[in-house]
């Protein structure tokens, strides 16, 4: 079970986790979970390239240290990084010093003040420690690229509807994701460009 759109009163409750960000113009801010990929990121930096779009990457360290020049690449294009743990632990399932320990080792490979939480799930004590040492990005909408259910078109039609200035959108640079990734991705950024929208890095 997973909701597109994260409701107000979650992140009301969880307020001093990053789920939108204030903006005064029509940005939007792109995110990519568990890459890099040499194939789905490398397909993903293109597509940005091609439409001018800059966004933000939550790397797992294993992936990083497997494909550091795709890693690289990220970093020179102009995009954003951010951890997304080691081994892209869950931490409700995970007992604290093991899931601290993942994140800090996730960040010998990853040079960022930015965590986001795999799966979303975090505890109160996980957050009130990793605070400490990084700012920590959820979303308010979910492109659910990741579920094998749905078909591409679905998958756009989820950012697309639900998507506004200052949104933070969830897409995943993995194998699972590519083939709803592969056709919502560019139909999403030809979208929003057409309706003046632009695509920053969360800072």
């Amino acid at each position: 079970m997973y909701l597109v759109k994260t409701p107000w009163l979650l992140s009301k409750i969880y307020s001093s986790l990053t789920w939108k960000i204030a903006v005064e113009d029509q940005s939007i801010f792109l995110t990519f979970d568990d890459g890099p990929h040499p194939v789905v990121t490398t397909f993903v930096l293109d597509t940005l390239q091609q439409y001018n779009a800059k966004a933000t990457f939550f790397c797992l360290g294993k992936n990083v240290e497997q494909f550091p020049d795709v890693y690289a690449r990220i970093l020179n294009d102009g995009h954003r990084v951010g951890n997304h743990s080691q081994d892209h632990l869950n931490g409700w399932k995970t007992d604290d010093a093991t899931y601290l320990n993942n994140v800090m080792t996730a960040r010998k490979f990853i040079d960022s003040n930015l965590y986001r939480p795999p799966y979303g799930r975090i505890s109160n004590f996980q957050v009130q420690q990793l605070k400490k040492k990084f700012r920590i990005i959820m979303w308010d909408v979910l492109s659910a690229d990741f579920d094998l259910k749905i078909t591409p078109e679905k998958c756009l039609k989820y950012v697309v509807s639900n998507t506004k200035a200052g949104s933070i959108i969830v897409f995943h640079d993995s194998e699972k994701a590519y083939s709803r990734l592969k056709y919502a991705l560019p139909k999403a950024l030809e979208f929003f460009i057409e309706k003046g929208f632009s695509f920053r890095v969360i800072e």
